[in-house]
Order: structure tokens, then C-alpha cells, then sequence
């Protein structure tokens, strides 16, 4: 019955009135659809910048997912466990995965099982910005749970826009190279009226995954144990995904509406240990949601409102001979619920309050599981002063969780109150130069793994808490001449993780080890910086790099061996590098990334040593226009120089490998 009540809610959805037009977009002010002009407030200026790729700039990366992109962030971390498709995480500033939000067109990415959002399993084709706020977005209209989380990733996918006449716009990309590839996307958007757009986005992936690498491991002693070259195995995947939008704006606001699915059926390529090239375990994964958001503004007041069902499917098998066998599949739902409202007192202060409702629950056809559910609600208030050079933002946000389990003893609730503070100062009058700072605490319950699975869970976890203070400055010019743009920005920052929950592989890439670290302290500068020249009207160059160092210590106990030595994981040093120069429809781009030295394990000694390891990636593009059709070819050569390297012990990196792409748009 829940099920065709959320059907039924589902189609009056989507035959909602014709008034409802394309959605208003937060960045636009004015969207034109025909003869519908939609009007929305101007977002004021971010106190903490975001670190944004967007557009032609995004698109011109040697990137084939979410994850890939993001690795052009400073103070971002990505574990990687290589191919096509391995699985791929992100951390911010050390503070661990679970502390970083995933946004996905407004309402964020869950995974109670076990809080590892996958960026693998998320596609750039039909992208339209990525962004990275440090601490929370700068805006205090927003769901209560994003005040939580210490950093957010925002992902926007592309929105239709018609010009005058225009009916539809359509693109087939075809994506193929190294380790058997074959990567099919097509996108469709309509206008099915003058006043309601949708589109549809469908996409292939499937390769062998197999690719050479070397297997070299030196002893504690600095002798070479082996030194071979093998082929990677069980990295195979076969993945589709598909998702329709629709958008809409009223007269006091905007909708849209999504259905997102992805399926896939992957090898899991195990750690090389011992001599092992291969492993029997095999995972199936359909993650499905539907979610809703609506925006209203009347008069000063403006609501904010969405709502969210998944349901995730994980079906895990291992039949490798030497371990022990293994069939068990998990299904997660999760129904979210959130209103957010502000008001503008006056024209410099607002005022804004949110309530979130999420309801969770784990189910497994493993003998004695748990079976948890959990209930949790977000409660936050905001206020924010807005002058001419100087703003001011200040929130807090009251979390409180309730689980229950069957046939157990429930543990106890948590109620948590995290506080947040920021500002921003513009000490010249053309604002190319401002100082900001903050100051924001925060909180993560474990996850459903993390407490309560068999193999690998720890019932006697502590939750994290986290506060963050940064101190940062930008520079940002823009005009006309040779330089065109410039930007520079550099933060300090200190991070005190109390509890820390680490996660890391135990020989099987399914089954993680989970502990409490106790106290970490955590010391960092990001620097990064853009600038793009035009040294004639047909040749642009753009400059970006980004450096981060990052002094992430166990401080917990003074008795033990690994006590101040970083923890696993997090390198020192770590930066990249992208040049772009685009000419007459031809463009040429070269990146770089460098991670320095880390250790696998808590203590810093030798044998837990990881190498460093840095990659080139080159890519040639060129562009064509035949009438209306829009022709775009596409040679990547990733790894130019060959590099063998880990990103996470024992799991190889492909070495020098290739993509050619195809894309007809009209």
C-alpha cells in the first residue's frame, strides 16, 4: 500500500498545472521561456567562496565521473581502488566520509548502510557544475541537514533553456578506449509547453576492466622481495543508469521533479596480496530515488521545500576458493522530508529556520541481522547581516536520533546541538580583495555498518564530533586585455576530530576494519589559483593549480606507538595543475596530480611507508558545426607518462591508457 500511495503521489506530480514553467535556477535572475518571464531574489556573495568547475571548463577535464573531477579540488582526498569500476570516495580536510555531504540537485545523497556515497557511480555527461563549500554553502535558506555536514559537495545537472522556436534539443556522446570500454549517453530535452521542460539522460558503461600493472614491493629491509608484471582481474562492470527531470516555475516560484536509477553488475578487484591476481567476489548494486523540490517566494518570505524516497539494493557474493563463501543481499529505503523558510527582516538581515524528518532502515537475509531502522530530525535556525563590506552569517543546527533494532536492545538517543559562525570583509572598495573566517561544529552518528554488521561492526562506537576554524583570503579580478581573469585564494585551517571513525580494507574490498581513533588534530593551508590570458582574439589560455598541506595526528594517548604520527591515509603534500588553451575551435588540455607520501596503517614506520605518486593526463578536442549540428571530438591519453602506483595499498592503478569520444548535439 506505501508503495501505490507514493505512485499515485508520483503521477499528480508530474501532471501538475500548465502554469508550471522551467525552473529558475538559484544563479539566474531572469529565465526566459517564450513569452514566461520568471523572476528570483539575487543570492548575495559568498562568505567562503566555492571551489567550482562548471561548464566548458568541466568538460575539457580528463574526467570520466564525479570522483575524477574532483580530484582538482584543494584539500580533497579521493580513494580510489582502480578501473573503471572500482569504487571511488571522497573525504574533505581529513574529517572523513561521512563528514562530507553529497548534494545531488538540491537534496543529499544517503547511504545509512554504511555512509560511502560512490562519486564512481555518477557520470559527467549530463553535469552541469560541481561545487565544494568548506564548513556549509553560504546561504541560510537551505535544508536543515546541510548545516550539519563540515564540507558539501553540490552536483547540478544541466537545465534545459530554449531559444525562441526551439521544441527540443538532443546529444548522443559514444565513449570508448582502453581496458575494452564502451560508453554509450544519450540526452533528450523537451518543451512540452510554454511553460514545462523535461529531459531524459540514459548512459552504458561496460568493460572488462583488465589492465597491466606492475607488482613491485620492497622488504623492511630495503630488499626487493618481487618485481613482476601482471593483469588486473574481476574489474569488469556493466552499469546503466537513466534519469528523467522536469522542471517548472510558478508565478511565486519554481519545481522540479527527478527519477533516477542505476544499475550495475561488477567485479570486485581485490587487494594483490600474496601472490593473488584474482578474487570470486561480485557485487550487484540498483540504487533508485524519486525527489521533489519546490520553491516559493511571497514577498519577503521564501520556502524552500523537498522530499525524497530510495531504495538501495546491494547484492554481494564472494565464491573465492580460499575464502569463505559468501551470499548476502541488503535492501536500505529511505524517506526524507524537509522545509526550509526565511524571511528578510530587512534589507540587510534575514532570518531563516528548517526542519528535516529522514526515516532509514537496513534489511539483510543474513542469519541474526539486526535489522535497524532509524528516525532522524534536523531542527536549525539561521540569521545573516549583509552590509556593504562586511557579512555576517551564524546558524545552529539540533540533531536528534532515535534507532531501533529487532529483537535488541535499542541504544540510547543522541541529541546533539552543532553551532556554526561566519564572516566575511571587504577592506577595498571594488571588493577584488576580501578576509574570511569561520568557525562550525559538527556531528555524525556510525552508520548502520559501522554499529551493527556482523563481521565488521562495533556496537561500542563513540559518534564523531568535529570543530573546524579557518581563516582564509581571495583575490579575484576580472577585465579586459591580456588578463582577462585572475584568482587567488589561501586558507588557514584547524580541525580537532574528537572519536574519529576509521574505515580502511581488510583483504576484501566489501568488509572494512571500523575503530575509534580517540582525537585527531588536523593543521592545513589550501592555496589555489586561476588565471586566464588572451593573447589574441582567436587564442585563450587558462592557468589553474591548487596546492594543500595537511598535518592530520593521532593525539589520543601518549602511550601509544603511533601517537602524533599522521593517520593512514592523508598525505602532507598534495596539489594539481591544469593548462587549457583553446583556438579556433581546437583545444588542448594537460593536468596534473600529485599526492605525496602516506602510511596505510596507524603507526608511521617503514614497513606501513606508501610511495608518492603523481600523473599527467592530455586530452585534444575540436569542434565542429554543420548547420545546426553540433560535432565534438575528443582523444584522451590519461597516465601519459606510465606511472605504477597505488592510490590505496595493493589496489594498482592503470597504467598509460586511452579514450576517444564522440559527441553530436542538436
Amino acid at each position: 500500500m506505501r508503495h501505490i500511495l507514493f505512485s499515485v503521489v508520483m503521477v499528480m506530480t508530474l501532471i501538475a498545472p500548465s502554469e508550471i514553467a522551467a525552473q529558475a535556477t538559484a544563479d539566474s535572475l531572469i529565465l526566459r521561456l517564450g513569452e514566461v518571464t520568471v523572476t528570483a531574489r539575487r543570492p548575495s556573495e559568498d562568505i567562503i567562496p566555492a571551489q567550482i568547475l562548471a561548464g566548458e571548463e568541466l568538460r575539457r577535464l580528463n574526467s570520466n565521473s564525479v570522483a575524477d573531477a574532483l580530484r582538482y579540488f584543494s584539500g580533497v582526498q579521493v580513494k580510489d581502488y582502480g578501473g573503471v569500476g572500482g569504487i571511488k570516495t571522497v573525504n574533505i580536510r581529513s574529517m572523513g566520509t561521512n563528514h562530507t555531504g553529497v548534494v545531488y540537485d538540491g537534496v543529499e545523497l544517503g547511504n545509512a548502510q554504511n555512509g560511502q556515497i560512490d562519486l564512481g557511480q555518477f557520470s559527467l555527461d549530463n553535469i552541469e557544475m560541481l561545487s565544494l563549500y568548506n564548513g556549509q554553502k553560504s546561504e541560510i535558506l537551505q535544508p536543515a541537514k546541510d548545516f550539519g555536514s563540515a564540507g558539501t559537495i553540490y552536483m547540478r545537472t544541466r537545465t534545459p533553456v530554449f531559444d525562441e522556436g526551439e521544441t527540443y534539443h538532443a546529444r548522443a556522446t559514444l565513449r570508448t578506449g582502453s581496458f575494452d570500454l564502451l560508453n554509450p549517453s544519450a540526452l533528450v530535452e523537451l518543451r512540452l509547453s510554454p511553460t514545462v521542460s523535461a529531459s531524459l539522460s540514459a548512459e552504458w558503461v561496460n568493460s572488462s576492466g583488465k589492465y597491466k600493472f606492475r607488482y613491485r614491493r620492497v622488504n623492511p629491509a630495503g630488499e626487493l622481495a618481487y618485481d613482476t608484471t601482471a593483469v588486473r582481474q574481476n574489474g569488469d562492470i556493466n552499469a546503466t543508469r537513466m534519469e528523467i527531470n522536469t522542471h517548472g516555475a510558478l508565478r511565486s516560484g519554481s519545481w522540479d521533479f527527478k527519477v533516477y536509477n542505476y544499475n550495475s553488475e561488477r567485479g570486485v578487484p581485490g587487494a594483490i596480496v600474496n601472490n593473488v591476481w584474482r578474487r570470486g567476489e561480485r557485487i550487484w548494486d540498483t540504487n533508485s530515488f524519486a525527489q521533489g523540490r519546490y520553491t516559493g517566494y511571497f514577498g519577503r518570505f521564501t520556502t524552500l521545500n523537498n522530499f525524497k524516497y530510495a531504495f538501495y539494493r546491494t547484492h554481494y557474493v564472494n565464491n573465492d576458493d580460499k575464502q569463505v563463501k559468501i551470499d548476502n543481499l541488503y535492501r536500505q529505503k529511505e524517506i526524507y522530508l524537509s522545509s526550509a523558510n526565511s524571511f528578510e527582516v530587512t534589507p540587510f538581515w534575514s532570518v531563516s529556520a528548517s526542519y528535516d524528518f529522514m526515516w532509514n532502515t537496513l534489511d539483510a537475509d543474513v542469519y541474526g541481522f539486526a535489522k535497524p531502522d532509524r528516525i532522524s530530525q534536523y531542527l536549525s535556525a539561521a540569521t545573516a547581516f549583509d552590509f556593504a563590506r562586511v557579512k555576517i552569517q551564524a546558524s545552529a543546527v539540533a540533531t536528534f536520533i532515535h534507532d531501533r533494532l529487532v529483537g535488541q536492545q535499542s541504544p540510547a538517543d543522541k541529541h546533539v546541538v552543532s553551532p556554526a559562525a561566519f564572516a566575511n570583509f571587504y577592506p577595498l572598495r571594488s571588493k577584488e580583495f576580501s578576509l574570511r573566517a569561520f568557525f562550525k561544529q559538527s556531528f555524525r552518528m556510525p552508520t548502520f555498518n559501522d554499529l551493527y554488521y556482523a563481521d565488521m561492526g562495533n556496537s561500542k562506537l563513540s559518534p564523531e564530533r568535529v570543530s573546524q576554524y579557518n581563516l582564509g583570503l581571495l583575490y579575484d579580478r576580472h577585465s579586459s586585455g591580456l588578463l582577462t581573469a585572475a584568482r587567488v585564494s589561501a586558507d588557514i585551517y584547524y580541525n580537532r576530530v574528537t572519536d574519529k571513525i576509521v574505515a580502511y580494507p581488510k583483504g576484501q574490498q566489501f568488509r572494512w576494519t571500523m575503530l575509534n581513533l580517540g582525537l585527531v588534530d588536523i593543521r592545513g593551508v589550501d592555496v589555489t589559483g586561476l588565471l586566464t590570458l588572451s593573447p589574441c582574439g582567436d587564442l585563450s589560455v587558462t592557468l589553474r593549480g591548487q596546492y594543500t598541506f595537511q598535518r592530520a595526528i593521532d593525539i589520543t594517548n601518549p602511550a601509544d606507538n603511533y601517537y602524533r604520527d599522521q593517520i593512514p591515509y592523508i598525505p602532507r603534500h598534495s596539489g594539481s595543475a591544469v593548462v587549457n588553451a583553446q583556438w579556433r575551435g581546437w583545444g588542448l588540455n594537460y593536468s596534473w596530480i600529485y599526492v605525496g607520501e602516506r602510511y596505510n596503517q596507524q603507526e608511521n614506520i617503514r614497513y606501513n611507508y606508501t610511495q608518492p605518486w603523481y600523473t599527467s593526463d592530455l586530452s585534444l578536442s575540436k569542434d565542429f558545426r554543420l548547420g545546426r549540428v553540433n560535432l565534438r571530438g575528443l582523444l584522451e591519453v590519461n597516465n601519459l607518462l606510465s606511472q605504477d602506483y597505488d592510490v590505496i595499498l595493493n589496489y594498482p592503478m592503470p597504467k598509460r591508457n586511452y579514450r576517444i569520444t564522440v559527441t553530436v548535439e542538436i
